[in-house]
């Protein structure tokens, strides 16, 4: 698995997923408990992570839709 991308914000998270189950990327997302733990204050980002052989193309298809990538 590689990461994809990294953010706080709940709506990139969603958005992200959907435009990678729409392309047939599969997709999961770390750290979900932690940022629930902390309240919800957005101090712990959740991690967006893909198969390596399917970063590219997923990276294309945040990229395509204005949403930053991990480097």
């Amino acid at each position: 698995m590689k990461e994809l991308l990294r953010s706080t914000d709940p709506t990139v998270m969603a958005f992200a997923t959907a435009l990678l189950e729409g392309e047939g990327i599969d997709c999961f997302q770390l750290d979900v408990n932690m940022s629930v733990l902390e309240g919800g204050i957005g101090a712990f980002p959740r991690r967006m992570m893909v198969r390596a052989q399917d970063y590219d193309r997923a990276a294309r298809a945040m990229r395509d839709n204005g949403i930053d990538v991990s480097a």
